[in-house]
């Protein structure tokens, strides 16, 4: 199979992944706040499992880029939950346990496919290798990248459910959190790019310093490695 084949496989493969993580990500927000009393997200249509209400442009090209990317937030009203504290933190904790959860549920697919799909063509074969390695690699990685506290993601949410003060710290988080995140994910893409340079060219003083600069790079392994020890630890006890 042809390098181009291959990549034009993988681009695809990493477009349905990316749908169907984003997709289940969001849908657990409506779905969670709608269960807390909130009629918001059925109302503005949230409460579907179509890709397209989701989709957040800017959004999906970063995580189409650089691996890691939001959606569009789901619109709620806290006022409308039956308990104010209690639905405001489940909803802000649906979205990555629902990656977690798909993580645990994605990672023996991929397993499956190494094992028992050596015999399928070679095209069909690596779609599914790559399309279940990205279902699970994202799942994973969306859900430690939520996990950071700036705003809009899910870290800050949980941290705005459990806080009742409006502090300095809080009101910067709102108000620049957004940018702090832009200006992450633009520099780890411009790490990531400095590496790759640096490996295709045998430089690797420079890899390692790109590696040791980027920030989100390194949360993102440290958290995954974290996480994805027990998925790891428990699909690895099955007899393969």
């Amino acid at each position: 199979m042809s390098v181009p084949i291959e990549r034009i496989i993988g681009l695809v493969a990493s477009f349905l992944a990316v749908v169907v993580v984003l997709t289940l990500h969001e849908f657990a927000h409506a779905f969670v706040a709608y269960r807390c009393g909130d009629p918001t997200p059925k109302w503005n249509r949230r409460l579907t499992l179509n890709p397209l209400r989701h989709f957040d442009l800017i959004g999906l090209i970063c995580f189409t880029l650089v691996g890691f990317g939001w959606a569009k937030p789901v619109p709620i009203n806290p006022n409308n939950f039956k308990k104010y504290r209690l639905g405001l933190g489940l909803t802000a904790c649906a979205g990555v346990v629902m990656n977690y959860l798909c993580a645990f549920v994605f990672a023996p697919f991929l397993l499956m496919t190494v094992h028992y799909g050596q015999g399928l063509p070679e095209p069909i074969f690596y779609f599914l290798y790559k399309f279940t390695q990205y279902l699970y690699g994202y799942s994973l990685s969306f859900c430690v990248f939520n996990l950071l506290p700036l705003y809009p993601l899910d870290g800050f949410r949980i941290v705005d459910a459990l806080n009742k003060r409006r502090g300095k710290i809080y009101r910067f988080l709102r108000q620049y959190g957004y940018y702090i995140l832009l200006f992450l994910i633009a520099e780890s893409f411009i790490c990531n790019v400095f590496v790759d340079f640096g490996t295709s060219y045998g430089n690797y003083t420079m890899v390692t310093w790109m590696d040791n600069l980027n920030i989100l790079g390194w949360f993102m392994k440290f958290g995954t490695n974290i996480l994805g020890w027990p998925i790891d630890a428990l699909w690895g006890l099955v007899p393969w």
